[in-house]
């Protein structure tokens, strides 16, 4: 009995050797930078060693609120940061729907090559996919606008790309059509898994393809489902920058200016270092935040939690 306990210590201990290269990678990339906090206690300038400029407390999270120039600028960014997240999630059933379809498929050819052109998109850069959003939209060379003047349906180019109507959708389109068929692949391994005497057996009680479908595959996926909505709801105001910042212009930027760009405006274009990390500091508390009422949330209603 004895002997089966330290054998089973010693197999748990080498589990956790296995892990700590995952926990020091996480902790040099991951908490190591928060030490980059102190910068938002500090009138900081560029070039001066932190310690020398001076200290400021609470000043750049107070202005926050107090000051009503940077408040409304922080309502119209949270505005846009909250409306895009929302859009994602509310159509983030999308991946789980192209895997089912994707699954569906009885040619393995033709489910590789649909798998493969939806996945390519991912590892192409926002700046790659901004050049090909310029070559289809611009006003004078652009494809869409040539395609429409030759059909006569209109006189003269329109600039797709400087327009900022519908710019929530717009980003939505962006991001959707380059990380859909990579978000599916989770879904992909998770229908792999399934047992497929669970479809025999719907099969042999006279269940359609699309009833295997809803009561088989779908119940399978949604813990998953729910695993990757919990993640979502903590990243509500954490959507990145990368897309943002390639689209932007003179004349959309009131509406794609999210809270990462938003502090990547005030802390390198602006040079308001301290500030931007505060406001960097104050998302990273409410993500977390969202995190903890998200899965407390998930454990009432479904009995099921992350952690």
């Amino acid at each position: 009995m004895r002997q089966a306990k330290s054998l089973r210590a010693k197999d748990g201990f080498r589990l956790f050797l296995l892990t700590t290269p995952v926990i020091a990678l996480t902790f040099v990339f991951c908490y190591l930078p928060l030490a980059g906090w102190s910068y938002a206690f500090f009138d900081y300038k560029a070039g001066i060693k932190l310690f020398d400029n001076p200290f400021v407390g609470f000043k750049h999270f107070q202005s926050l609120f107090a000051n009503p120039v940077i408040r409304a600028d922080i309502a119209r960014v949270m505005k846009n940061t909250i409306g895009m997240s929302l859009i994602g999630i509310g159509t983030s059933w999308l991946p789980m729907f192209v895997a089912i379809f994707l699954a569906e498929i009885g040619s393995g050819v033709y489910r590789k090559i649909v798998q493969t052109v939806t996945t390519i998109p991912y590892f192409i850069s926002w700046i790659l996919v901004y050049s090909l959003a310029y070559a289809m939209f611009s006003t004078e060379d652009g494809f869409v606008n040539k395609l429409l003047i030759s059909l006569g349906l209109a006189d003269t180019g329109a600039n797709f790309l400087l327009d900022s109507s519908h710019m929530w959708l717009k980003m939505w389109l962006y991001s959707t059509w380059k990380g859909l068929g990579w978000s599916a692949i989770m879904y992909i391994a998770s229908i792999a898994g399934i047992d497929h005497e669970l479809y025999e057996a719907a099969a042999i009680d006279g269940a359609t393809r699309m009833q295997r479908i809803w009561h088989v595959t779908v119940p399978s996926l949604l813990p998953a489902f729910f695993v990757l909505l919990l993640l979502a709801i903590a990243n509500l105001i954490n959507n990145g920058m990368d897309l943002y910042f390639v689209f932007q212009n003179a004349m959309n930027k009131e509406y794609i200016e999210v809270l990462d760009l938003y502090v990547y405006n005030k802390g390198i274009m602006s040079s308001s270092i301290s500030f931007s990390t505060a406001v960097s500091a104050m998302k990273s508390i409410v993500s977390l935040t969202l995190l903890f009422v998200a899965n407390f949330g998930s454990k009432l209603l479904r009995g099921e939690s992350i952690f």
